[in-house]
């Protein structure tokens, strides 16, 4: 037997944390586990329930918020206890991978200092943000089947850009970008036509995961008008295999930054969804940027009352997303659009003045997050590589 003690030298993935993921051990198939410290636990083996041996979460999401806090009341008592080692692995002896099956993924726009960032570079001589951006969480449709596990490799991306003359041509993408984020996974789906209360908000929602957006910039310059992202933002998109169940996270709860004017009635909750996380965007291993989540303009809770709003329905192991985090200070832009300033003031990575990704490089989100009195907890970090771009054969 292994106690839990022996198991959390890593603090930040201790017995106030617990995330679940989908892992195999060499050979084996893909089940259910928690992460304590570095290693995992094997949920199916430890609790004897079926339900943990399927190849992903998306059965004991199902399941709803009472069958949440039941396995996380027995998995914190085991952890306090005793656990067989038989059903203890190594991190760096399982393979991981997407832990829900995403049926659909939207992206929102809702840190009010990316938007006004990017209002500045896009628009210089007109209003930052436009009229609609503080009476609702604005986003867009993106494309689940993109969704890729961290680890995964990303291909830079073909498609139209601009050139000086004002028309077109076709190739990689020169201005490939990073966007960190947050993402929330539904747990219990919602009915067509009926609309997601604001405060049902955690009885949908079963936690959180890191995601990188990325983005092809010039891409989405041209083709972005009049209908919004496409190939620019269609080609991947990154999330940890690590999912925080929203009650790891009670001690990060925070108000809101005062939102003016005063949203409309269904944007209007009970409950405190502001997060106090400190997200870090490392850039061939060396920081770059920590943006924080408590700036975020746009709750959790009102992206879905609004994701919803028109009856759209949701299913178990649907993911959306807050848009790029981004603070105040220079230090602190979720995407290196921002951080570079549209590519007018290079950053120095390694030594080397850097605008835009090239191939090769490689990013990782880290993030965490307060605990119980003064501890921190940390969400699993997501990680992805440029690969050199495949061009179609001209004919």
């Amino acid at each position: 037997m292994s106690s839990g003690a022996d198991l959390y030298a890593n603090p930040l993935f201790g017995p106030d944390n617990l995330p679940y993921g989908v892992f195999a051990p060499i050979g084996q198939r893909f089940r259910v586990g928690v992460r304590l410290g570095d290693h995992v636990i094997d949920l199916a083996a430890t609790l004897r329930d079926d339900v943990f041996a399927e190849p992903g979460l998306d059965a004991f999401l199902a399941q709803g918020p009472a069958r949440w806090r039941e396995v996380r009341h027995r998995v914190r008592a085991l952890v306090d206890d005793e656990i067989d080692s038989a059903a203890v692995y190594p991190l760096d002896e399982v393979t991981l991978r997407l832990p829900v099956h995403i049926g659909d993924y939207v992206d929102f726009y809702a840190s009010i200092d990316h938007a006004t960032n990017l209002g500045r570079l896009l628009r210089p001589n007109g209003a930052a943000l436009l009229p609609n951006w503080r009476h609702l969480p604005v986003g867009y449709h993106g494309r689940a089947g993109t969704v890729v596990v961290s680890g995964t490799d990303v291909r830079r991306p073909c498609g139209q850009r601009k050139t000086t003359s004002g028309t077109p041509d076709f190739g990689p993408s020169r201005r490939l970008d990073v966007e960190a984020e947050l993402g929330f996974v539904i747990g219990v789906g919602s009915r067509l036509g009926v609309p997601v209360e604001i405060d049902e908000f955690a009885e949908r929602v079963f936690g959180v995961t890191l995601v990188n957006d990325w983005s092809a910039r010039d891409i989405q310059a041209w083709e972005y008008q009049p209908l919004g992202p496409f190939l620019g933002k269609s080609f991947a998109t990154s999330i940890s295999p690590w999912i925080t169940p929203l009650a790891a996270l009670e001690s990060a709860r925070i108000a809101l930054p005062e939102q003016d004017p005063t949203p409309l009635p269904y944007l209007r909750g009970t409950q405190q969804w502001g997060l106090d996380i400190d997200l870090t965007v490392a850039w061939n291993g060396q920081p770059v940027t920590c943006p924080p989540y408590s700036r975020m303009y746009w709750s959790p809770a009102q992206m879905l009352a609004h994701l919803t709003a028109n009856g759209a329905s949701t299913r178990t192991g649907d993911l959306y997303a807050s848009g790029t985090i981004s603070g105040p200070a220079p230090n602190q832009r979720g995407s290196f659009i921002e951080l570079s300033w549209g590519g007018a003031d290079p950053i120095l990575v390694n030594e080397s003045r850097r605008t835009f990704l090239e191939d090769d490089d490689e990013v990782t989100i880290t993030a965490t997050a307060p605990g119980p009195d003064t501890t921190r907890i940390g969400l699993g970090e997501v990680t992805g590589r440029i690969l050199p771009a495949h061009q179609p054969t001209a004919h």
